[in-house]
Parts: structure tokens; C-alpha cells; sequence
């Protein structure tokens, strides 16, 4: 995904504190409505009303629904408003602009965030006149460009005024700015990136994917609580699996990390299912995967890239004789359905959990399907309550904390 790692020492003061300042959640003003949506051309709309092969979609059909949850998106028919960082991303804001009106509908309203003169199609526009490129350092420029579209885009959802983030740009610079605009919930050690992963028997998580590259025991743990949260609410598991990713299943294998948070895990009150090997991750051998940022991202960034090179490996074979172009036309539509799967773009983006605001980080190369997609999963997020949840638990897991005696 692109993810910017930062690193911290294991038992030292994280670099995120660095940038955090007095919280800025605000109770919720009146919302202003203003979208221009009898702009919005009609094809645009049954396009995206047509989509049959969204994963945020597909996600209902999980395998055990979940107890539902109230949310910003239930039958009150006031839309989600979702603030969109136009200037994030390498294909330029025209792609960012064009996902969100494929996004747009009566229950999720997008809000893009970016320069005055920026061509909206209609959609509400929230100005900044700054912009956070991919290569600039994400303290620093967080620090410097308070007025970016990024850091504009996350103010909003910690002022009310948007019900959560889509950001494609500088990952780094996404998380400095959440942090600093939005802070992190109760009792959060750090916050964790958590990946939709496309498993055979179903879909499940991992996180961190790349926002620590080094974390303690006590962080996996809650990961693993923050990654149940999510099982939950989002992919619809009502007990979540929890697995620890090391290099055997034995409790014994692995590094001094590893060791430690097994040790954590299995003493915790999660559905915790010993350790899991990579390869088993794309089989579905759990539903919540426990590790590092480092870790997580070499993991993900290896899945990426080996099911891109087997379905372009596949493609080629196929059209490489006339037998095989003929048996192409018999296996189309199964081929097509299993890259839809496995493509990201049908996944959209990846929850930044353990932050009082709702934050979606979309891959920096994002078409406009892959922002459509992450715009309906940051709705699903809010619809689901998933900070609110997070807070609950990880509220209670503080408290408990604090009532052991030293």
C-alpha cells in the first residue's frame, strides 16, 4: 500500500507524541447540507448504485453476522458525510474527484477538501490551499502546512463537520495529522493500521500493516482487541479468531516479540488461536492476524505483489495460444470474479484504528473505483460505530489496567 513506517525504540516515548497536541473532538454542531447534488449527471449515480462487486459490499454476506449497532447511517436518513482529501493520491485530484461522485448517494455524502479552483462535479467543497506531497516528511510538513488538504480533511471530522476521513495521500503525513487533529482514544498505546485481507474462506484483518515498524507486547495486545473490534463490526464475525503471526504454530517459535505477546494474548479474554504462519494468511486461518507494523507491511506488500504476478502470469498463458484464448472464453467469468477478490481496488483502503475520528487510508495509487470503495468502507465504519466500539473496549480494558494493584 504504500505505507509510511515510522520507527520508534520498543520501549521508548513513540515519535506520534511528538506531534500531538491538546485534543480537538468537538461535539457535534449542526451539519450544513449545502452539496450541490442536482449536479451530480444520473449516469454517474446508477453507476454506482449498480456496482455488483464491491467488497464493502460483500462484506455483509460474511461468515457470522454480528449483533448490529446503531450508527450515523441507520434509518435516520441524514447522510454520512465523508471529507475526501482531493489532492491526495499519484493520479491527481480529477481521479479523486470522479471516485467520489461514484461513492455519492442518499445515505453517504462526499466532501472534497482542496484547492479553490478545483472542479468538483458538483460534489461540496471545503477549500485549502495547501498541498502535502508524497516525498515530504510527515511531521514536518504537517507542522508547516496546517492549511493542506489533508490536514483540512481531518480537522473537519475533529470539528463535527464530517463523519470521518478518506485520505490517498502521504500515509505518514495521514497519520501525523489524525494524531495531531484527532488524537487517540482512551488507553490507546498506538494507533494500528488494519488491512481487509481477500481469504479464500472469507475476509479478516491484519494489522498493524505499517503504522509502527517496532511495537511492545502490550501493543499487540491491543491490536488484537482493536482487530476483534473490527472483526465485529465490520466484516460481521461474531466471535473473531485471533491469531498471532510468527514463523511457526508452536507457542514456542518465534522472536522475543513474539514470545511475549503470546504470552499476552493467551492470557487475555480474546478468542485467542495460538500463532498462524504467512501462508496460511490468504486460506483464512483466522479472523483478526496480530503483528507488527514492520512485519505486517512486508506481508502485505509480498500478498500485493505475488497475486498481481500470478493473475498477470495466468493472463499471459492464457492468450498465448489459440487453445488457450478458447479456453479463456469458458473460465471469463470465474477468472474475472476471483481477481475481483483479490484485486485491492475492490477493498478500497485501510482502516487507521485507536483515534477518536474515523480515518481510511487509500492506497497512493487509488483509481477512482478503489476511492469510491474506500468512501463506502469509511461509511461502514460509522455506520458501525467503530470508534465508538473501540472506545468502549478499549475504555474498559484501561480501567482494568488501573484497578490492578501495583
Amino acid at each position: 500500500m504504500g505505507l509510511w513506517l515510522y520507527s520508534a525504540v520498543a520501549h521508548g516515548r513513540p515519535q506520534e507524541e511528538d506531534v500531538e497536541g491538546p485534543p480537538r473532538q468537538a461535539p457535534r454542531p449542526a451539519l450544513d447540507r449545502r452539496a450541490a447534488r442536482e449536479h451530480l449527471p444520473e449516469l454517474r449515480l446508477a453507476d454506482a448504485a449498480a456496482s455488483h462487486v464491491s467488497y464493502v459490499q460483500d462484506l455483509s454476506r460474511a461468515r457470522h453476522r454480528a449483533a448490529s449497532h446503531a450508527g450515523a447511517v441507520d434509518g435516520s436518513n441524514t447522510p454520512t458525510r465523508i471529507a475526501i482529501d482531493a489532492m491526495g493520491g499519484d493520479r491527481g485530484p480529477a481521479e479523486v474527484v470522479e471516485g467520489a461522485r461514484l461513492a455519492w448517494s442518499d445515505a453517504i455524502q462526499p466532501v472534497l477538501v482542496g484547492p479553490p479552483d478545483l472542479a468538483t462535479g458538483g460534489l461540496e467543497l471545503v477549500e485549502a490551499g495547501d498541498t502535502i506531497g508524497m516525498h515530504e516528511k510527515p511531521t514536518e510538513a504537517v507542522r508547516a502546512k496546517p492549511q493542506s488538504s489533508l490536514v483540512v480533511a481531518c480537522r473537519l471530522v475533529a470539528e463535527g463537520r464530517a463523519d470521518a476521513v478518506v485520505s490517498a495521500g502521504n500515509t505518514g503525513a495521514m497519520l501525523a495529522a489524525s494524531l495531531l487533529e484527532l488524537r487517540r482514544i482512551r488507553g490507546v498505546h498506538r494507533p494500528a493500521i488494519a488491512v481487509p485481507i481477500p481469504a479464500r474462506r472469507g475476509p479478516s484483518v491484519l494489522l498493524d500493516a505499517g503504522a509502527n515498524a517496532d511495537a511492545r507486547a502490550d501493543h499487540l495486545l491491543q491490536f488484537g482487541h482493536m482487530g476483534a473490534v473490527f472483526a465485529q463490526e465490520v466484516l460481521g464475525v461474531a466471535e473473531p479468531d485471533v491469531r498471532l503471526l510468527s514463523i511457526g504454530e508452536e507457542a514456542e517459535k518465534g522472536n522475543e516479540l513474539t514470545l511475549e505477546a503470546h504470552a499476552l494474548l493467551a492470557a487475555s479474554d480474546l478468542r485467542f488461536g495460538g500463532n498462524v504462519e504467512s501462508r496460511e494468511l490468504l486460506e483464512g486461518a483466522a479472523d483478526v492476524i496480530v503483528t507488527d507494523g514492520f512485519t505486517g507491511n512486508v506481508c502485505l506488500k509480498l500478498l500485493e505483489g505475488t497475486i498481481k504476478t500470478l493473475l498477470d502470469a495466468l493472463r499471459e498463458e492464457i492468450v498465448s495460444t489459440p487453445r488457450g484464448k478458447l479456453g479463456g472464453l469458458l473460465i471469463r467469468p470465474a477468472a474475472s470474479r476471483l481477481r475481483e477478490r483479490l484485486d485491492p481496488d475492490t477493498y478500497g483502503g485501510a482502516y487507521l484504528l485507536g483515534l477518536r475520528g474515523l480515518v481510511v487510508i487509500a492506497h497512493g495509487n487509488s483509481s477512482r473505483r478503489a476511492i469510491a470503495n474506500a468512501i463506502r468502507l469509511a461509511a461502514r465504519g460509522v455506520e458501525n460505530d467503530v470508534v465508538g466500539r473501540l472506545t468502549q473496549r478499549l475504555g474498559q480494558e484501561a480501567r482494568a489496567a488501573e484497578e490492578i494493584p501495583s
